[in-house]
């Protein structure tokens, strides 16, 4: 993923926003986060070593969150497409798909990227090495993968897809002097054109990105905020009440081209980012982001917890309310 400005932007990117306490805003009994899980889940991803797509570690990797997601999901479908990078090498992304109740009419989206970039290009000494991704791939679809575990233990009416992306980190290099537009998010580009269902609808989706290092910052992002801006606040506000103030903060940042760009633009789906941006340096990723850095020892329990505990939340409290609307 990588900035971009876009100048139909909701609101002023930076500007600080005190909350709108929606008032249908209610805890529902949900299940606490497993944060242990989601960290080995982490660390299982990361063992592979890095899951560049057409690796054996990818490969690898995506076998045993199949096998994995089987054992806790209804369903699980993999969705495979040839797609090209910015390149011209020709891979095939295998987006992986966990449903739960699949013949439920209400339904969200959970959605995170599993691969990782094939260069670390952002580190200053050795830009053309590959990486570990423990941040940018592995940790939204750790969280992701201890959720599914949750929710089947603690079962619910709503129906929930959780997507793991591929081939979302593949994108153009900044030194690469032709600029080729939409060369991020092949495998979320795919899906949004040819779903896994035909004519498939959610009433919302939240996308994880980077959501595991030590003191994340979570602002709303600004096209979370152009295409869902009820949506994307009341989930602040749910983090808020629980107590996840220092994570989730709500001033709004600059545009992102992530997964979530291409589910409301070609599928029509509302859809939320939460992605470590600092506000403090002009709303940039964190020092880590595309480096040798993006490894374990940045990966920190108490940030997977805010981010974790706050989806469980949201997903539970919709399962008896429906105060997020779909947007019409």
């Amino acid at each position: 993923m990588f900035l971009f400005v876009l100048s139909s932007c909701v609101q002023e990117s930076g500007k600080k926003q005190e909350p709108v306490k929606s008032a249908k805003t209610y805890f529902a009994d949900c299940p606490e986060f497993d944060k242990d899980l989601a960290y080995d889940l982490i660390q299982m991803q990361v063992d592979f070593g890095p899951r560049i797509p057409g690796t054996e570690a990818h490969r690898a990797c995506s076998d045993s969150m199949i096998r994995y997601l089987e054992k806790y999901s209804d369903r699980v479908l993999v969705q495979n497409d040839k797609v090209e990078t910015y390149n011209g090498k020709i891979f095939e992304a295998k987006n992986i798909i966990a449903s739960f109740n699949p013949e439920a009419p209400k339904r969200i989206l959970l959605c995170a990227h599993y691969d990782t970039r094939p260069f670390a290009d952002q580190d200053p000494l050795n830009p053309t090495g590959t990486f570990s991704g423990a941040n940018d791939g592995a940790s939204g679809t750790g969280v992701l993968l201890s959720i599914a575990k949750s929710i089947s233990e603690h079962p619910i009416e709503l129906g929930i897809d959780i997507i793991l992306f591929d081939v979302e980190d593949y994108g153009q290099p900044e030194n690469v002097r032709k600029y080729k537009p939409d060369t991020y998010c092949l495998g979320s580009q795919s899906w949004a054109k040819n779903p896994h269902v035909k004519n498939y609808r959610a009433q919302f989706g939240i996308l994880l990105d980077m959501v595991g290092a030590k003191n994340a910052v979570f602002p709303r992002e600004g096209v979370s905020m152009q295409y869902a801006p009820t949506i994307t606040t009341e989930i602040w506000d749910v983090a808020n009440l629980l107590g996840y103030s220092k994570y989730f903060d709500y001033s709004v940042s600059k545009p992102i081209t992530d997964d979530h760009l291409y589910i409301n633009k070609i599928a029509g789906i509302p859809t939320i980012d939460i992605i470590h941006l600092d506000k403090h340096n002009q709303f940039r990723f964190g020092d880590f982001w595309h480096t040798h850095d993006d490894n374990m020892s940045i990966i920190d329990k108490a940030t997977l917890t805010a981010v974790g505990q706050s989806v469980i939340q949201v997903v539970y409290n919709f399962d008896s309310t429906s105060s997020i609307k779909p947007r019409s």
